[in-house]
């Protein structure tokens, strides 16, 4: 009898290519003061309304623009993957220029962009970001120390203060009792509640970005902290052990272009400036979200609470701050502006179509995280989160350059927490989503309860 093979399985056949459409996606039938005015009041839901009535990719009207908000994965990873050259993101963050500046990275498209980033990248490795554990954990536990004890408090500006500690400390690389940490705290607290004032944002709105920078609308606000900044650099320029050190503004000062030149006071400035904004704010409402989380699931913060102080592995303090970024991510979406027509989805996008991946959308998707609505850390275990269905740093050549500073400090101050005190929510009922400019927060500040 002849002897028989096995035929090996036919390989699976490639994916179907997304259908055609005519025209561009649907756009939500409602007059533009009222789709703006129900995503500023109600994000979340109106959102949701709007996906579970026009599909995966709709059009939505913002203010003035309009934003194709897409949810399905293939589409995003198109965006994330795609030409940085037509897909800018830069000038989809134009509104910061007056606070960031000119140089910033954030504010950057192409190969200005692509060498910015290459000289910031290395600060924030992450080895280099696991060496500043202890002093993150050595600022958190010296704030929640004075914490009240069993009486209500609202956790998120504790841990807006500790944010701001943890980056005057590692990326400004101003050590403990120099002269300069209290001007320097007190210019950048003034710069931060500015930021998010909505005065400051009515003015921004009404000259528009450029206006406002050439015209320094925003001067009394901005000129104190970029003096201090200014005397920041200068005295870290005067140091003769930058190579020994591990703050941010050291390994910038010995960071070099291509052409073998430094970052001069300007790129230095924007920079700061814009690790400061980008890691302050998020950073502190991320932890205020993963407090106000933990204390309604009680079996999840008691199992952190006995890991952390049994000194287990760090995997379910990563899945709670997972699942803490996945239910309620700081920033709700991921601009970017096309450069060139584009067929996305099926659908025929224009030049200058503004294209905005919905984290939140994503992030609530039944198919890939079943039971999205609910607080579930164990969902993370032994899983790698995908990079275009986990998007709280958003993807592609522009994710965020401070994700693992972040994830890092996250991790030593929930466990700083979690070490020190006991917690419990200070009201049964779950805080509804607030918002602070574009950052999206505890509707009550976290309000906890410590003992």
């Amino acid at each position: 009898m002849a002897a028989t093979t096995a035929e090996a399985p036919a390989p699976p056949p490639p994916p179907a290519a997304a259908p055609r459409h005519a025209g561009l996606p649907p756009r939500i039938r409602m007059p533009m003061p009222i789709q703006t005015l129900g995503w500023l009041s109600r994000p979340f839901p109106f959102i949701e309304r709007a996906r579970a009535r026009y599909g995966d990719t709709f059009r939505m009207d913002l203010g003035r623009d309009e934003f194709v908000v897409m949810t399905d994965p293939a589409d995003i990873k198109q965006v994330f993957t795609g030409d940085p050259a037509i897909y800018h993101a830069g000038i989809s963050n134009i509104i910061l220029l007056p606070f960031l500046g000119s140089k910033s990275v954030l504010l950057l498209d192409g190969a200005q962009h692509l060498s910015q980033r290459r000289l910031l990248l290395p600060p924030f490795h992450g080895e280099k970001m696991r060496r500043h554990v202890d002093l993150m954990t050595e600022i958190a536990e010296r704030d929640v120390a004075a914490w009240p004890r069993d009486v209500p408090f609202r956790a998120h500006p504790r841990m807006q203060g500790v944010t701001l500690e943890v980056i005057m400390r590692i990326v400004f690389g101003i050590d403990e009792g120099d002269p300069l940490l209290t001007q320097l705290r007190t210019n950048l607290r003034t710069f931060l509640d500015a930021s998010v004032d909505g005065r400051v944002m009515r003015k921004l709105l009404f000259h528009g970005p450029v206006k406002a920078d050439n015209k320094r609308i925003f001067a009394a606000v901005l000129d104190p902290m970029n003096a201090t900044i200014q005397k920041v650099i200068a005295q870290a320029k005067r140091r003769d052990d930058l190579e020994d050190r591990d703050d941010v503004l050291s390994m910038l000062l010995l960071a070099r272009h291509e052409d073998g030149t430094p970052m001069d006071d300007t790129e230095l400035r924007d920079e700061l400036v814009t690790l400061l904004v980008a890691g302050h704010e998020t950073t502190a409402t991320a932890l205020a979200w993963a407090l106000e989380r933990l204390t309604r699931h009680p079996d999840a913060l008691e199992r952190l609470t006995a890991e952390v102080r049994e000194g287990k592995s760090e995997e379910y303090v990563d899945a709670v701050i997972r699942e803490t970024l996945r239910l309620r991510p700081v920033i709700p979406f991921v601009g970017r502006k096309l450069q060139e027509p584009q067929t996305i989805g099926g659908w025929d996008l224009p030049a200058g179509a503004r294209v905005a991946p919905s984290i939140h959308l994503m992030h609530r998707r039944a198919d890939i995280y079943p039971d999205p609505a609910a607080f579930k850390p164990e969902r993370w275990l032994g899983v790698r989160p995908n990079p275009y269905t986990f998007l709280p740093f958003g993807g592609g050549i522009r994710r965020c350059l401070g994700a693992s500073f972040a994830e890092t400090e996250m991790r030593a101050v929930l466990g700083a927490i979690v070490r020190n005190v006991s917690l419990r929510p200070a009201a049964p009922v779950s805080e509804r989503v607030g918002r602070r400019v574009i950052t999206l927060v505890p509707g009550r500040g976290a309000e906890i309860i410590a003992s």
